[in-house]
């Protein structure tokens, strides 16, 4: 193993973009202006909050946290895959058998009590989210993580169980806290207490189920940071609340906020224009991006005795009619998932390579034998095809695993019929699901939705107690560790982690080893590339679709840089580089 690494910086399969000297990343403005307020949404679906602790699972943490208040000893460049800059450390240095990183902190560092950034406040942040009272994915995260040392009050050297040239970015991006927040008290009881933490911004004032508002700090230690240079510009950044999507679209119409990033195709064709948008007061614009897309789609808990068998789930696939919905409910603006990591490199095309079969023909007896062939592609209605031949091959597929139509309903051989219920926290799916659960009624099949409140929603996820609901994963440029918590086996059974569809696959677990030890990019290209397949041919998912802009609409008073970053949130990139005019 033998990772390019250099003192300020860490990258995985090729040397940093940046040099030690580097001033500023190339998207992001040294001569933004600083000042101003801007005022944004709730830009998930929380709709309140009870918490300042956003690392464990009881209570909803406030909006904004991690970003601004909570920093680690490196931060990632938006312009490279999986490059990691020194922020909290100074220096980086890699052992030469890879089982080993040491980092040095930076002297300037300080929390915003004022205290220095010291090792010890490192392994007691470490040591807090690897216990058992954090959220369940530090866990998966950190499973080959042997340890932590204090060599002084100014490094600290991380120990691994095994060489992994992703272990040094996953410990260099924890976020760090001091010691002394909570005033001892254990992480699951600290809740309302504000973080000591080293970030550019501080909690000022917030009305609970109302807003949160946070302060630039005039004493923030990196603001000259070449990692920070022309970032986080704006004095007072402020988040509202809002129950739902409509009452947040008519908000942003009507001034209450400043900047949007819009999701609905629908709402993005017929909803942003007007007077204010003519005028220019209101500015709309679609940005290209080059981000893995999310994967995206009904998820099926496979936990569930109903979901079981791989050719049910394969024909409940087959009643999604995308080209339907985008012809009448999305204006045409989308593409249809075929991959975990649509829209770049790592997605997995036509047949597997020699270097694919390398890795997925010794786990021949756990997949199914499509992994082996040309690449699927997803059910179409497009001609010759239609969704009356797509409803034919699901009824077989139903056939096959013991289901039949009867009475009324389609039925398994004890007579009982098919109902699911899909969970859902009040998101933009509603006009799909109309569409999805009269292509069921055709096959006999039951599908029952229910709304609930974000929290409720919330806390059923985490307990597994759902039957299928609608997921969107994160966009990953690199793929890694992160993968034993979203499909390993070990997480399916820990309550909380992300492991939602239950994945308990022997095959799974071996390919997420292959892109853990992945020496360079090509190898870790090949073995996501085996790993989608597998994914997919395991049916857990019913995809969805993509688009490879962002879609964003801002009053008229800010400015942004002129160059945009190439794998990017359009969100956090603003929050992070734009300033007021």
């Amino acid at each position: 193993m033998s990772p390019a690494f250099a003192a300020h910086a860490i990258a995985l399969g090729s040397a940093p973009k940046y040099p030690a000297d580097f001033s500023a990343f190339s998207y992001a403005n040294p001569q933004a202006k600083k000042g101003g307020e801007i005022i944004l949404p709730n830009p998930d679906r929380r709709t309140s909050f009870d918490s300042f602790n956003p690392f464990i699972i009881k209570g909803t943490s406030a909006v904004g946290l991690g970003a601004l208040m909570f920093e680690s000893l490196g931060t990632m460049s938006l312009d490279e895959t999986a490059t990691m800059y020194g922020l909290l450390a100074k220096e980086i240095d890699i052992s030469a058998d890879g089982l080993s990183v040491t980092f040095t902190l930076n002297p300037q560092a300080r929390f915003n009590n004022g205290d220095p950034v010291t090792a010890a406040d490192v392994k007691h942040s470490f040591n807090t989210l690897k216990s058992k009272l954090a959220a369940p994915q530090y866990v998966s995260q950190l499973a080959d993580v042997a340890g932590i040392d204090v060599l002084d009050a100014k490094t600290i050297r991380y120990r691994f169980k095994v060489p992994n040239r992703e272990l040094p970015i996953i410990v260099g991006s924890l976020p760090v806290f001091s010691k002394k927040w909570g005033g001892g008290l254990s992480l699951d009881k600290i809740t309302l207490e504000k973080p000591i933490a080293s970030g550019p911004y501080q909690i000022a004032d917030y009305k609970f189920g109302k807003q949160i508002s946070y302060q630039r700090r005039d004493d923030y230690w990196a603001k000259n940071h070449p990692t920070r240079s022309g970032q986080y510009n704006f004095d007072r950044i402020t988040y509202r609340y809002y129950q739902d999507d409509v009452a947040r679209l008519e908000a942003f119409k009507a001034g209450e906020f400043d900047f949007i990033t819009e999701y609905s195709a629908r709402n993005w064709a017929r909803q942003y224009q007007g007077p204010k948008f003519r005028s220019g007061e209101i500015i709309k614009r679609e940005l290209r991006h080059h981000n893995s897309s999310r994967m995206q789609g009904f998820v099926m808990n496979t936990r569930r005795p109903l979901f079981a068998d791989i050719r049910v789930r394969q024909a409940l696939g087959l009643a999604l009619d995308f080209e339907w919905l985008n012809r009448q409910l999305f204006y045409g603006q989308y593409q249809r998932l075929n991959s975990f990591y649509a829209n770049s490199e790592l997605a997995a095309r036509a047949k597997p390579s020699e270097a694919e079969l390398a890795l997925l023909t010794p786990l021949k007896k756990y997949l199914p034998a499509s992994v082996f062939g040309e690449l699927s592609s997803q059910p179409s209605t497009n001609p010759p095809h239609s969704l009356r031949d797509n409803l034919r091959q699901a009824r077989e597929l139903f056939k096959q695993a013991g289901w039949e139509y009867r009475d009324g309903a389609l039925r398994n051989q004890q007579g009982e019929p098919f109902i699911f219920e899909v969970l859902d926290d009040g998101g933009s799916m509603g006009r799909v699901f109309p569409s999805k659960s009269r292509n069921l009624a055709k096959l006999g099949i039951t599908m029952n939705v229910r709304e609930i409140d974000h929290a409720l929603y919330q806390r059923r996820v985490d307990e597994f107690d759902f039957d299928v609901i609608v997921l969107v994963f994160p966009s990953v440029q690199s793929p890694g560790q992160e993968l034993l918590d979203y499909y390993g086996s070990k997480a399916a059974d820990i309550k909380g982690s992300s492991n939602v569809l239950g994945i308990k696959n022997p095959a799974i677990d071996a390919l997420i080893g292959h892109v853990l030890q992945a020496k360079n990019r090509q190898e870790q290209i090949t073995a996501v590339r085996a790993l989608d397949r597998a994914l997919l041919a395991g049916h857990y998912i019913i995809p969805h679709w993509y688009s490879a802009t962002h879609r964003i609409a801002w009053r008229d008073r800010f400015a942004m840089p002129e160059t945009t970053p190439l794998y990017y949130q359009a969100g956090d990139w603003m929050l992070e580089t734009w300033w007021v005019k």
